[in-house]
């Protein structure tokens, strides 16, 4: 499962990143809620955690605008407002739960687990055309044949088809894929679609994974 942890204050989102990660999820951090907001509607989340006061953009705006692409991923509200008003007011603006500062880890954990449980044993499944992506279990479907694929092949594969009939610039892939934010030759990522063309036998006429030239790629049912 993987998490987004949206918190300005470095302290807070160190700690958080540790203890998931030693809990097995995957986790990336903002420190802002322009790079929040980004990075939320990247679809690559089972459930963000939102500090409610960031600088450029609120923890609240940031999930309204989420809820309108992302209506069922848990959004858990972390902060110190804690009045009767202002925690149904964070509720109504979509999150599903919220706990107050300071916190305990292992109350934040156990809330975590609750939002997660109903997506536990249910087996995800991707599709593009005749490709069938099954994140959980890293495989990869042409038909019925199973496609080998490296793991970073996969994770770029993965992004695209989530991000589906949507134009993902350059940049955007380079940070979401490679976890590279700063300025970095982006011409990998050619590599790499070539290599996944060639590996899903992808023909002219099965154009799945299209080129926008000088901006980047889009996964598009045809």
């Amino acid at each position: 499962m993987r998490i987004l942890v949206v918190e300005d204050e470095s302290g807070i989102s160190n700690f958080l990143k540790q203890g998931l990660e030693e809990e097995s999820f995957a986790v990336d951090v903002a420190d802002n809620g322009k790079e929040g907001l980004n990075l939320a509607l990247s679809g690559n989340y089972d459930l963000l955690l939102l500090d409610w006061m960031l600088p450029g953009i609120s923890g609240i705006e940031i999930t309204r605008l989420f809820r309108k692409e992302f209506p069922d991923t848990p959004v858990i509200f972390l902060t110190a407002k804690d009045t009767p008003d202002e925690t149904v007011f964070g509720l109504q603006s979509g999150a599903n739960d919220y706990i107050k500062k300071p916190f305990h880890f292992e109350e934040l954990l156990a809330r975590i687990r609750v939002q997660l449980r109903g997506k536990a044993g249910v087996v995800e499944k991707l599709t593009l055309g005749p490709i069938t992506i099954l994140p959980d279990r890293h495989q990869v479907f042409k038909g019925e044949e199973e496609i080998a694929l490296t793991q970073k092949e996969f994770a770029l594969l993965e992004f695209l088809i989530r991000n589906k009939n949507k134009v993902c610039r350059r940049t955007r892939i380079i940070e979401s894929v490679w976890d590279i934010h700063f300025e970095y030759n982006t011409g990998v990522i050619d590599v790499f679609i070539n290599s996944l063309r060639k590996k899903l036998n992808l023909q002219k006429e099965e154009d799945y994974i299209q080129t926008i030239r000088g901006v980047g790629y889009i996964a598009k049912e045809l």
